[in-house]
């Protein structure tokens, strides 16, 4: 009989036998809205009786059974109802809840599957057929062992698992018929199933007898009792789990290269990873080749490539230590043309599976001997080649190799190896970029740093510049600036931030220091021109919608003739700053603000220097770290260098040494170290000069004298001239008093003049009739450069003469 949905207007047709299980379903409102045959046979109600009207009228007794819990699926129980005829009938009863369809509407929606079977066949009987053929036919593979562990009977699944017929294994425990460690590891397990009567749930690789590679098997195995519940025997039931297990083996592979590629912004190191990921999950040799264009920092080409292709082998790895199979070294070139598969895929922008040495191939192989020895060598039999390609360009090739995988590779292998290449490529590409962009900061911060510092008679020095290993370069510089009057001015700056952006800032900072440098602004007062000048590039920077422009500086002016050293910072770190016999000095700079907050003062300091003082002047990065704190850093930095001897250079070595850690500092670094030199009172003469054009005279007798001391007579002509119209021009248009000071040095001899007067000299063109107007023009010819600097009581002129020889 069919069953019949039935509901108030019609009847559909139903796919279940109505008379076989009672079904019933419940509104969410409680109303009944369908009742089948097997219902009607059950309680005697028609679908007439009781469609539309309510559940509960068919209970016979309220609350005699506990209802469902909210959010319940499922739910089964035993329930009083009333039949037609007024008797109780109890009936067990299966409920499901309804997932609303179009079709409902209002409290129509959802409710309640109410189902009871009519009938009980009975069990199964072990000596009906439906038993045997569940023995023989069922899908889960099956075996039984008995009391002894001999096998006894196995399904026809079983059979074809293992690929031995039942009545060749009859008798054979587990590990006579898998072999090997497997089957020992499986007969041990079946020991303690049959000993402890419980069940246990294993994973297994297993082969049949005419497969050459195992399949991956859940097996349950469980002990069988007699009716007195004494274990007779172990059952054991198996589930082909293969697919499942390789699907996850490629996700748990992609989800290792996601964690493990990436890990740095190196190229090479990239590459490498994406080699070590897929050995030996996926191949048993991997090569990873880059275009020959990304060592030289080009950009990658775009679009479809043609061969020959010129590689150079970034990485490679292999199942063999050494990896033996490879026919390229470590960052050697190598040639592919269209004819080998690193060519065709590059050529085709896709994956290209080679599996034997015909066609192509052939060819390659018969151009390339060497390879083709290695591929005999180690019985390569398949190779997979993937083009390496991210955001449109393609940067190389990585290559997959098997030979101990007895499996060609497949379409989801190919799939995978996509995925992982896919994954680095990106990697790989950011790497690029960001090792461009490195090398493009540092070629311009280099280019912007002073690649040699000059020889003074003032000071010797000596500087390092580090690099941050991981933030990128940053805006730290710094400079040795020769001055007049053998002064030298020494100046260490930082800019906020890294990158391109914080380097040419450093370099705008850096020339403009320069030029108030020449100017011969004190400490204090340059700074301030500096401060105005971050402003100024901070309110562009910030219409540009660029991070505003922010530094620190460190500036110092040391006269070798006085032996004084004036310092001025701005937010910067102290200099440190240690006598001859190595004692630290307590140097009191006022810290000032930092560069770029504008209106606010700077101080300097001045202090006398004993000859051979030593001057670290460095950037925060030196002394700052995760591990210590600035104060720790600079008490670490006065004893390193207390302790350490020998050159400059060597001290600067050592210093980098003992302060920084082996990795690389994670700040740029900036170091400058000086040791001071004096001038004997014998390399100085100095008069004081009345404001009378007569002493002219009397004063080129006494630098005639005072060059005669110091044997430099030849230079009586020029240098007279020079200190005749300085001394003149002093008189004329300077105010009282005045001074003149010869500086004799090795190389140079300087003429000065003072005066208080802060007006300062020009050079004019005069004209044909004027009696005066040539006197600077004069000592500009005759000297190698002169200038004019402000001092704190009016001016200095001065000139410097190189001495001959």
């Amino acid at each position: 009989m069919r069953s019949r949905k039935v509901t108030e207007g019609d009847a559909v047709a139903y796919p279940f036998d109505g008379t076989v299980t009672a079904r019933a379903v419940v509104a969410a409102d409680g109303s009944v809205i369908e009742w089948n045959e097997g219902a009607r046979l059950l309680l005697g109600w028609s679908a007439q009786d009781v469609l539309g009207r309510s559940a509960a009228r068919l209970l016979a007794a309220r609350g005699s059974f506990r209802l469902p819990p909210p959010g319940s699926l499922v739910w089964s129980g035993t329930v009083p109802l009333r039949h037609q005829d007024g008797r109780t009938v109890s009936v067990w009863l299966l409920a499901h809840l309804r997932r609303p369809t179009a079709a409902d509407t209002g409290d129509k929606a959802g409710g309640w599957l109410v189902l009871c079977p009519l009938e009980d066949p009975g069990p199964l009987s072990l000596d009906e057929p439906l038993a045997a053929a569940l023995m023989t036919q069922s899908p889960c593979a099956a075996a039984v062992f008995d009391e002894r562990l001999r096998l006894r009977g196995i399904n026809d699944a079983m059979a074809d698992a293992v690929g031995i017929p039942e009545e060749n294994l009859r008798g054979l425990h587990m590990g006579e018929i898998v072999g090997g460690r497997q089957g020992e590891k499986l007969e041990q397990q079946l020991h303690e199933v049959l000993g402890s009567g419980r069940r246990k749930e294993v994973q297994a690789f297993l082969r049949a007898a005419d497969e050459a590679d195992a399949h991956a098997w859940s097996a349950r195995i469980a002990p069988l009792t007699d009716s007195a519940g004494r274990t007779i025997g172990v059952c054991v039931t198996g589930h082909d789990i293969t697919e499942q297990y390789q699907a996850r083996q490629r996700l748990q592979l992609v989800n290792e290269a996601s964690v493990r590629i990436g890990s740095t912004l190196d190229v090479t190191r990239t590459a490498q990873e994406l080699a070590d990921v897929c050995v030996p999950a996926l191949a048993d040799f991997v090569s990873v080749d880059l275009m020959e264009s990304l060592a030289y920092g080009d950009e990658p080409a775009v679009g479809s490539l043609s061969a020959p292709f010129t590689l150079r082998r970034a990485a490679h790895q292999s199942v063999n230590p050494g990896c033996p199979e490879a026919v390229v070294e470590l960052g050697g070139l190598d040639v592919y043309p269209a004819s080998s598969p690193q060519g065709a895929s590059l050529s085709a922008g896709r994956t290209v599976v080679a599996t034997d040495s015909g066609g192509a191939l052939g060819e390659w192989l018969d151009w390339d001997p060497v390879r083709s020895g290695r591929i005999k060598e180690y019985g390569i039999h398949t190779t997979m080649s993937v083009p390496i390609r991210a955001r449109g360009t393609t940067l190389g090739v990585a290559v997959l190799t098997r030979f101990r995988h007895k499996d060609p590779f497949t379409p989801d292998d190919e799939l995978l190896a996509e995925e992982v290449t896919a994954r680095a490529a990106v990697c790989i590409d950011n790497a690029r970029r960001f090792s461009r962009e490195r090398e493009t900061a540092l070629a311009l911060q280099h280019s912007l740093l002073p690649l040699t510092l000059p020889r003074m008679p003032a000071l010797e020095a000596a500087s390092r510049y580090l690099p941050a290993a991981r933030a990128g370069v940053g805006g730290d510089w710094f400079d040795v600036i020769p001055l007049s009057g053998l002064r030298v001015a020494m100046v260490v700056g930082d800019v906020v931030g890294h990158g391109i952006h914080a380097s040419a800032t450093m370099g705008r900072l850096r020339t403009a220091v320069r030029t108030l440098a020449d100017v011969d602004l004190a400490p204090d007062e340059l700074l301030t021109h500096v401060d105005d000048l971050v402003v100024r590039l901070s309110k562009e920077a910030g219409a540009e919608g660029v991070t505003e422009v922010g530094a620190t500086c460190l500036y110092a002016v040391y006269d070798p003739v006085t032996r004084r050293c004036s310092f001025a910072r701005a937010g910067h770190p102290p200099p440190v700053v240690l006598t001859p016999d190595g004692r630290p000095l307590d140097v009191h700079v006022p810290a000032g603000p930092p560069l770029g907050l504008g209106g606010l003062p700077f101080e300097s300091t001045e202090l006398e220097l004993p000859e051979g003082t030593l001057l670290a002047l460095y950037t925060d990065g030196l002394i700052e770290s995760r591990d210590r704190d600035i104060d720790a850093g600079q008490d670490l930095l006065c004893r390193t260098l207390a302790r350490s001897t020998g050159s400059l250079d060597e001290v600067c070595q050592d210093v980098i040494g003992s302060m920084l850690p082996a990795a690389g500092a994670t700040d740029d670094v900036a170091l400058l170290l000086a040791r001071t030199r004096g001038l004997s009172p014998s390399q100085v003469a100095t008069w004081a000069l009345p404001a009378n054009p007569a002493v002219v005279a009397r004063t080129r007798q006494y630098v005639l004298d005072q060059l005669a001391a110091w044997g430099l007579t030849e230079l009586a002509f020029t240098v007279e001239l020079v200190v005749s119209e300085l001394v003149t021009n002093a008189i004329r248009h300077g105010a009282p008093p005045i001074q003149l000071r010869l500086i004799h040095e090795d190389s140079t001899l300087i003429c000065e003049v003072s005066d208080c007067s802060g007006t300062a000299p020009h050079l004019r063109r005069a004209k044909t009739f004027d009696e005066g107007g040539r006197g600077l023009l004069l000592v500009a010819q005759l000297t190698q450069r002169w200038g004019s600097r402000h001092t704190d009581g009016g001016k200095t002129i001065w000139a410097e003469l190189t001495l001959p020889g």
